[in-house]
């Protein structure tokens, strides 16, 4: 049985070598931001830099590993319903419900939910780099690199399904940015098998 995240809401848990983590968009048109920390030395950090530099492109699905920024493999990717995701934006934030949307009083965002979820493991604001955006969808005009968030292509119950290459600590979010979720907020599921 799927474990479910709020909408506007993150966690985060364990995860051991060799282990699977599905994540799933239960009702579609959902991003979940993902981050994953060496369990054993939480200074070993998902890296969309190394990741992009390795894969040579930037929309990455079934087969692709995520590198850390040491270079070596924390997840590969094995199964993907979807295949577009996004590991350019940072996680959403106050700073930028503030700045972009002008918010007078701003939602955490996935960052500030990061931030909380992680902290009973020693990793504070500064440690949290760019995720890995599930199901995010962030085409990138080729001429000018302006890049646009459009609404996920997700539908309703599609996954995509990673393999850990070390013991982990996982971060994950339902996104609570409105554009980034086609103007609506919805859970997230998750399932370790």
């Amino acid at each position: 049985m799927p474990h479910e995240i709020a909408p506007r809401s993150g966690v985060a848990f364990a995860l051991d070598a060799g282990q699977r983590l599905s994540v799933i968009d239960p009702l579609g048109g959902q991003v979940a931001d993902l981050l994953a920390f060496n369990r054993d030395d939480v200074g070993e950090v998902i890296s969309a830099g190394r990741t992009i530099d390795y894969a040579s492109r930037i929309y990455l699905t079934k087969g692709d590993p995520l590198y850390s920024n040491r270079s070596n493999v924390m997840l590969a990717i094995v199964e993907d319903d979807v295949g577009r995701h996004d590991f350019l934006l940072t996680p959403c934030s106050k700073e930028m419900f503030r700045i972009i949307y002008g918010d007078a009083e701003p939602h955490r965002g996935c960052f500030g939910n990061l931030a909380v979820a992680f902290a009973p493991y020693g990793v504070t604001e500064d440690m949290i780099p760019t995720a890995f955006n599930c199901f995010m969808n962030v085409p990138v005009n080729g001429d000018t690199g302006e890049i646009k968030v459009l609404p996920p292509l997700s539908k309703a119950g599609d996954r995509i399904v990673f393999e850990a290459r070390m013991d982990l600590i996982i971060g994950l979010t339902a996104c609570s940015a409105l554009q980034s979720n086609g103007g609506s907020f919805k859970p997230i599921q998750w399932e370790i098998g």
